[in-house]
């Protein structure tokens, strides 16, 4: 192949599916990789192959000819998800980050990328909804997110040890919060802006919806072309340290729904559930290493982004109450 040769892993999800258009439209060879297909849309990808990275011989067969790798597969979801199944998303996880990272070193692959998270960060500094913007550095001492957020720390470090040990280029990215069209909206393992905009879409004006925990914590939200922009400035960096890549807009989950309500046009009541799982009560990014490392940061603001991103996830209410109802649906194109 005479192109650049790039593997995605986790090319059926979310942020995959998003990252493999983006490689493709700056003339990478791409090949997908997945345990399961894209769910809205076909996969762009010039190869898409189903493979279980819990298994060595799968991640062998998914980097073999890869010149890098941006390792996104990861058994996740949102709060309600991550914080009940620690066992299965731990022992997941840990196959999958460990074997990827020793198959694409093993193939003499030029560069790894780490998909990390926020949630390596401690739980003792996101304890009000007020708080102060994270750096990487705070991520020690550590009190990660029990599970999904402690195999997340683990492997960074692993990452870091390849690199002094071996010498092998890893880049290591911390995800805030990602929304956007074609995302997990329903089932249990979307996250907040998705499973509002449902809430919000399935909803008459005038009626409440169920909003998990008290509405006070807080957070901050970045947008899929931010997302993907960043994945490939982080990659072709020359800092192989964590850095975060998030927005530092911060907003309570209450004026989330203010917001989207707003874009719907409804006039929607709020009905608070502190029974339900709510996470940390603030978290937010500090971007100054992004900004000295990259010249650059997201910039899409959440009341920007979330207008596609609520017009994509309110014709998918419509089209599913429709195919309950007998009635055929023309989709809508979802915007790239």
């Amino acid at each position: 192949m005479s192109k650049k040769s790039v593997l995605v892993t986790g090319a059926g999800g979310f942020i995959g599916f998003h990252l493999v258009n983006y490689l493709k439209d700056r003339g990478y060879w791409v090949r997908g990789v997945d345990i399961k297909d894209p769910e809205y849309q076909a996969s762009s990808a010039d190869e898409f192959r189903l493979l279980d990275l819990r298994e060595m011989d799968d991640c062998r067969e998914a980097v073999q000819g890869m010149d890098e790798v941006y390792n996104l597969a990861a058994d996740m979801g949102g709060i309600g998800y991550i914080s009940g199944a620690h066992a299965s998303i731990t022992f997941n996880n840990t196959m999958i980050s460990a074997q990827m990272l020793k198959a694409a070193y093993d193939a003499k692959v030029q560069r790894f990328l780490f998909s990390s998270s926020a949630c390596v960060y401690p739980q003792y500094l996101q304890d009000v909804p007020t708080v102060v913007p994270l750096k990487e550095d705070d991520a020690f001492p550590a009190d990660p997110e029990p599970g999904y957020g402690l195999e997340k720390l683990y492997t960074e470090k692993l990452c870091e040890y390849f690199t002094q040990d071996y010498g092998f280029q890893t880049r290591l990215v911390r995800f805030h919060n990602v929304y956007g069209p074609l995302g997990t909206w329903d089932g249990g393992k979307e996250k907040a802006p998705a499973a509002i905009c449902r809430k919000v879409a399935m909803a008459k004006s005038g009626d409440a919806i169920e909003v998990w925990g008290d509405g006070k914590q807080t957070r901050s939200f970045m947008y899929i072309d931010d997302c993907v922009e960043g994945i490939y400035r982080i990659m072709r960096s020359d800092y192989s340290g964590p850095l975060n890549l998030g927005t530092d807009e911060l907003v309570d989950v209450s004026g989330l729904v203010d917001i989207i309500a707003g874009i719907s046009g409804k006039t929607i009541h709020k009905r608070f559930n502190t029974n339900r799982p709510q996470g940390v009560r603030g978290r937010n990014s500090d971007n100054n290493r992004l900004r000295e490392v990259l010249g650059w940061e997201p910039s899409i603001h959440l009341s920007q982004g979330l207008i596609p991103t609520y017009a994509w996830i309110s014709g998918e209410v419509k089209a599913r109450a429709e195919r309950e109802a007998g009635i055929e649906h023309i989709p809508t194109i979802a915007a790239q």
